[in-house]
Parts: structure tokens; C-alpha cells; sequence
């Protein structure tokens, strides 16, 4: 190579440099404008209606958490989701149905024509309400409370609802306890416990006493989370046993796809419940972490249990695990 064209080659490089450097300088110059502005991005809003942002009230409940204690309600009732007969003439037993997630399927199922069981720890008004709600829809309601962990429990939430509705369409295990704790040494054998016991005897228990009673067409669906399928440092025995549901839903799917009986997963990202209220002190900044800056509500969450258990809409749908988790 001679000097000539070696020397070519450097010029062009240092132009190629330079112009490297200008787009640089370009960036830098509109990164330290964006950095001097008093306005804090915006959260998303793509619904129907403004959701509730960051920063939200600091309110810590009681475990189990009860709805009615909240200061900041959670949004169940989607004014504007109109019933189209999904699930019209089938019963479907709902674990966790007082609040949260639970109530709001409880209602978008009630009006696609759907009566509902509403399994509960102890949190009676909050039932109440659900089983309101689901009256007004049109549909009939039964009040279930127990532990989910006890298989006597589950055996009997199932019997009631056959003898209310005569017939189990849907079962729905969405009954949850969670509990941070920063370091694992904190995690107590009671703690743990009750984290397994809730989260994964207790599905296990409600799936094996519902399926035998369950037909062709019929639906599980299970609350998994987006702990785990990311894991959290925090949530070091609640990831554990959502990773587990979402291992379970997907074996128990290839199990009893001879029986007709499809079985899927919702793992949502944050949402506004009383789960989080009752487990942290501090929760102004829930939900500011995903992309959309703000936690779901749960009415924004309850229509992929309805598409997930309608065999109108998902019937070669088995074994999945459906993210709702606010973007990546």
C-alpha cells in the first residue's frame, strides 16, 4: 500500500470520526435539555379511561388486606367493557374473588353471562361487595370463605358450587399472600410456609378437587406473575411459588388436554390491589418501575381472563403463560 492511499484511508477515518463526533454532540446536547426540564414523564394512558399514577397515597393494611381499607379504590367495574355472551350459562369458582384482580373478573365474568363462586380468606364486606356486583350484572353469586391450603376447604368450595350453579366451568386460583423481605435469612419457616402453602398447595388443591367435575370446553386459569418469570431479590419465596404456578399450569395443560379442559396462566406486572399495601409500608412509588410508569388496575387486567376462559375465544389455547406486565 503506498503512503498516497494510506494516508487517504486516515483522512477519511478522522472525517468518519468527526462525524461521530457531531451526532454525539447532538445527543449530549438534547439529553442536557431533557435533563433540565421540571415536567416528569407522563405514565401511559391507552384505556378508556386515566388510570391513577405515581405518586400514589402510602397507606400500609393489615394482612389479609381488605379493599374497603383502601384510601385509593382499585378500578374493577370497566364501565365500558360491553358483555357479548362468552360465557354465557357457565359457573365458574374465582380463589381471591373479594378484591383485586379476583373481584374484577368476578364482574367482567358475571356479565358475559357467567354465575360465580367467591372464594375468600376472611374478608367478608369485601366478598359482599364482589357478590354485589355481580348481582347487579344480572348473575347469581355464593359466598365461599376458607383457606385455600386446607384440601377440605377446596373439596367443599367445589361441592357448594355444584350445588349452587350445577355445573364447574371455570376455576379460577388467584388467592395469593405475599410478604418482602431483603435478606433470606429474614424468611421465617412460618413465613415460608404460608408463602408455599397459599400459593401452591392451594392451587393444587382447588385444581384437584375441580377437575373431576369438569367437562370438555371447561377452563383453569391461574395468577402467575412477572416475578416469576423475572424474579425479584425481595420477593425471594412469592417468586419461588409463582414460578412454580406457572411450571404447574403448563403440566397440568398437557395432562388433561385428553380430558378438554384447557388450562392457561395471566402473570401480570404491577397492579393495584391490597396485596402490595398489605405487604409494604411504603408504596407512593408502585408501579413507577415499567415502562408505562404506573401500575395496572384491575380492570385492565380482568378481560385476558375472560379471553382465556371463553371457548369462543381461545379454544387452541392450552399451557401459556400471558405477560400483562406494562411494557419492557
Amino acid at each position: 500500500m503506498t503512503d498516497d492511499k494510506q494516508d487517504a484511508f486516515r483522512q477519511d477515518a478522522e472525517r468518519t470520526a468527526q462525524d461521530e463526533r457531531a451526532i454525539q454532540a447532538r445527543i449530549d446536547r438534547q439529553d442536557a435539555a431533557a435533563s433540565t426540564e421540571d415536567e416528569a414523564p407522563k405514565a401511559m394512558q391507552a384505556g378508556t379511561r386515566a388510570y391513577p399514577a405515581p405518586p400514589l397515597p402510602q397507606q400500609h393494611l393489615k394482612k389479609p388486606g381488605r379493599e374497603v381499607d383502601l384510601e385509593l379504590k382499585p378500578m374493577y367495574d370497566a364501565p365500558f367493557y360491553r358483555g357479548s355472551g362468552k360465557l354465557e350459562g357457565c359457573a365458574a369458582l374465582i380463589t381471591g374473588a373479594d378484591s383485586g384482580i379476583g373481584r374484577a373478573v368476578a364482574v367482567l365474568y358475571a356479565r358475559e353471562g357467567c354465575d360465580v363462586a367467591i372464594a375468600y380468606l376472611s374478608e367478608d364486606e369485601d366478598a359482599k361487595a364482589t357478590k354485589a356486583a355481580v348481582e347487579k350484572e344480572g348473575r347469581r353469586a355464593i359466598l365461599l370463605p376458607g383457606d385455600v391450603a386446607d384440601p377440605d376447604y377446596a373439596r367443599d368450595a367445589v361441592a357448594k358450587t355444584l350445588e349452587a350453579f350445577g355445573r364447574l366451568d371455570v376455576l379460577v386460583n388467584n388467592a395469593a399472600f405475599q410478604e418482602h423481605a431483603d435478606d433470606l435469612e429474614q424468611i421465617t419457616d412460618a413465613h415460608f410456609d404460608r408463602t408455599i402453602k397459599t400459593n401452591l398447595y392451594g392451587y393444587f388443591y382447588m385444581a384437584r378437587a375441580a377437575v373431576p367435575h369438569m367437562k370438555p370446553g371447561a377452563a383453569i386459569l391461574m395468577t402467575g406473575s412477572v416475578v416469576g418469570l423475572q424474579g425479584s431479590g425481595e420477593l425471594l419465596d412469592y417468586g419461588m411459588t409463582k414460578g412454580g404456578i406457572h411450571a404447574f399450569a403448563r403440566s397440568l395443560s398437557a395432562q388433561l388436554i385428553p380430558k378438554g379442559i384447557r388450562v392457561n396462566v395471566v402473570a401480570p406486572g404491577p397492579v393495584w390491589t391490597p396485596l402490595n399495601p398489605a405487604d409494604r409500608p411504603d408504596v407512593s412509588k408502585f408501579g413507577s418501575g415499567v415502562p408505562m410508569g404506573r401500575p395496572a388496575q384491575p380492570e385492565e387486567i380482568a378481560p385476558a381472563f375472560v379471553f382465556l376462559a371463553s371457548p369462543q375465544m381461545s379454544s387452541y389455547i392450552t399451557g401459556e403463560i400471558l405477560p400483562i406486565i406494562g411494557g419492557y
